[in-house]
C-alpha cells in the first residue's frame, strides 16, 4: 500500500542554514570580521539581556544602529558599535552551493515559493538586495533570495518564529491553508511550531549539503 503524500502549493523556506549559509557563533563571526575574541564578566553576566534585544532587534522592535549601541553597552564596551556592526555584518556568508539550482528548478516546474526568516533590517537590506523597494547597486551578494517568490520576514511580520503567531500571519498573507505548505528550517522548535500549525514541516541539517536534502524531499512529495 503506497503512502499518500500532502498536496503542496507553496515552498516556504528558512533562509540562514538552509539556503544561505551563516556564521553560528559570536566567536565565528568575529574570525570573519578580523577581530580577536575578547571575554568580561559583563559578557557572560549580561548574556539574557544581549539575547532579549537580539530578540528584540529581530522583531522590530529596535533598530539597527540602536542595537549595535546597545549590544556594546551590555558587553561593558569590550566590543565598540562599530565592531558590533562588523561581526553582524560577517554573519550572514554566502548562498549554499546548488541552492540556486533549486529554486531555478522550481520556479520552471511552475512551483510557488516563498521564504520566512528570523532575522532584521540590516541582514534583510543584504539578502534581499534592496531597500524600501529600490535595488542596491551592484549584484546581489545572495542571488538564491532573489529566486524567492514571496518575501517574508519577522521584523516586517513583528513575530518570530516559534511564535504560532507567525505562521499564522503567513497563512493569512498567502492565501494558502497550512496543509498544503512545505517547510524547510534548520531548527528544531521552529519545524515543531510548524507542524503544530499543521504545515508539512522538514528538518535541514546545515551542516551537509542542504540543496541535496531539500531536493531529496521535494522528489519524495513529487515536486521535482
Amino acid at each position: 500500500m503506497s503512502l499518500r503524500h500532502p498536496v503542496i502549493d507553496l515552498v516556504c523556506f528558512d533562509l540562514g542554514g538552509v539556503l544561505v549559509r551563516i556564521c553560528r557563533t559570536w566567536e565565528e563571526a568575529c574570525r570573519r570580521a578580523g577581530l580577536d575574541l575578547r571575554r568580561s564578566e559583563a559578557w557572560e553576566l549580561n548574556r539574557p539581556a544581549r539575547q532579549a534585544i537580539a530578540g528584540l532587534h529581530g522583531v522590530g522592535g529596535i533598530d539597527s544602529e540602536s542595537y549595535f549601541r546597545e549590544v556594546s553597552r551590555l558587553m561593558g564596551g569590550l566590543y565598540s558599535p562599530e565592531e558590533v556592526r562588523r561581526v553582524h555584518h560577517a554573519w550572514t556568508i554566502e548562498d549554499y552551493p546548488g541552492a540556486a539550482e533549486v529554486l531555478t528548478r522550481l520556479g520552471e516546474a511552475g512551483v510557488r515559493t516563498a521564504c520566512l526568516s528570523n532575522t532584521n533590517h540590516s541582514h534583510w537590506v543584504r539578502l534581499v538586495h534592496h531597500d524600501g523597494g529600490r535595488d542596491l547597486p551592484g549584484k546581489p551578494e545572495f542571488p538564491v533570495v532573489r529566486l524567492i517568490g514571496e518575501h517574508f520576514a519577522s521584523h516586517l511580520l513583528g513575530i518570530a518564529k516559534p511564535d504560532p503567531l507567525i505562521y499564522e500571519a503567513f497563512q493569512q498573507k498567502t492565501g494558502v491553508a497550512s496543509e498544503r505548505i512545505l517547510f524547510f528550517d534548520d531548527l528544531e522548535e521552529n519545524i515543531a511550531a510548524a507542524q503544530q500549525a499543521g504545515w508539512t514541516a522538514r528538518p535541514i541539517n546545515p551542516d551537509a549539503d542542504t540543496a541535496a536534502q531539500i531536493t531529496s524531499h521535494l522528489r519524495e512529495l513529487s515536486l521535482l
